[in-house]
């Protein structure tokens, strides 16, 4: 086959929110954060690994995965939407029970006059600057929404990854200030609130990215590798060069192994001459620039030519890969292409 493999671990996502879980206070919720097609690992298979894991809240980023996470997981958990009620989402939102959070008047009044009696929750910007409803708004409309009933109000904490920011803690302080008395469930924790410990935990905590694999969750158990088959080699002379530009010139005889997989599937160009692919144990260096289709790899130091290489796998986890690349774990994971053969691992096969 010349296309590469993505093998994904469902039964590592499920230990990795169950570890998660555990690290949520006692009598908290554990929900799963889905969104982006499960972070791009396939939202229907790793939604039901988590459903059978024990999770019964998810969240999602729009009413439109809302409706294909419902498909998937069928009746009864609930479904979060973290973009609220948009204009045109009202009939998905009452055929597929989903829940919107809603971030400013417009919604609420969308949602109370369209929807009246079906579940929301509120969403509160506590200093991120990005979605929510901000201090002088929600006093504002407390009252009546407060009179509604809603499921939750949440919040998203700005820089949970670094544990010292100052944000932190103020974001904490204007949550309590804005949401103390209302009586109704709380959430500011993500993966790496839970980290940050119980006072951010409230009554829900929603994990992401820490289910996947990525950082802040450094005791994550591994769920991704990437594998890229071998189409073609050959020996480069000393002074020829490799790949567009004339970016890598070979010093001495050189093997290059030239390898599917480019900017198309995710390898972004950024990783041009910087990455290492592996060979089981051994590094091979990437050379040459990352094309749309094609990368070029040196493995002259081995002894036979190998069908493929590991770009994600025991040696480079995504945020190995991102720290070469320049980005961060969840633009490495959400860019993986549709083109890989998704191999999924679970129950030990």
């Amino acid at each position: 086959m010349t296309t590469a493999t993505l093998s994904i671990d469902l039964d590592a996502i499920a230990a990795n929110w169950r570890a998660l879980d555990r690290a949520s206070s006692s009598g908290v919720q554990t929900a799963a954060v889905v969104k982006a097609d499960g972070y791009g690992l396939g939202i229907t298979r790793v939604a039901r690994a988590l459903a059978q894991a024990g999770a019964r809240r998810f969240f999602v980023a729009l009413a439109e995965e809302g409706a294909a996470l419902r498909q998937a997981i069928g009746p009864g958990p609930q479904i979060c939407i973290l973009s609220g009620h948009m204009a045109g989402d009202t009939e998905m939102v009452h055929d597929l029970d989903l829940t919107p959070m809603l971030n400013a008047l417009d919604q609420v009044t969308r949602h109370l006059e369209a929807l009246p009696g079906l579940p929301f929750g509120v969403q509160l910007d506590t200093g991120m600057n990005r979605l929510g409803m901000e201090e002088a708004e929600w006093e504002a409309v407390a009252p009546f929404v407060l009179e509604a009933g809603p499921e939750l109000i949440m919040s998203h904490l700005a820089c949970a990854d670094e544990p010292d920011h100052a944000l932190n803690d103020l974001q904490l302080a204007t949550f309590h200030a804005m949401t103390d008395g209302t009586g109704v469930p709380r959430s500011l924790a993500a993966t790496g609130g839970i980290l940050l410990g119980p006072k951010y935990h409230f009554d829900l905590t929603r994990p992401g990215i820490g289910l996947y694999g990525g950082r802040p969750y450094e005791g994550a158990t591994r769920v991704v590798g990437l594998s890229l088959p071998v189409i073609q080699t050959r020996i480069v002379q000393p002074g020829e060069a490799v790949g567009y530009g004339c970016s890598w010139t070979a010093e001495a005889p050189t093997m290059i192994a030239t390898l599917s997989g480019g900017y198309a599937d995710g390898l972004l160009r950024s990783l041009s001459n910087n990455a290492v692919l592996w060979d089981g144990d051994t590094p091979c260096p990437l050379v040459g620039r990352v094309s749309m289709d094609l990368i070029t790899v040196d493995i002259s130091h081995l002894s036979y030519v190998p069908r493929s290489l590991d770009i994600l796998g025991p040696h480079q986890t995504v945020d190995d890969l991102a720290d070469i690349a320049g980005t961060i774990g969840y633009e490495i994971l959400t860019s993986l292409s549709q083109r890989y053969t998704r191999r999924y691992q679970e129950g030990g096969t």
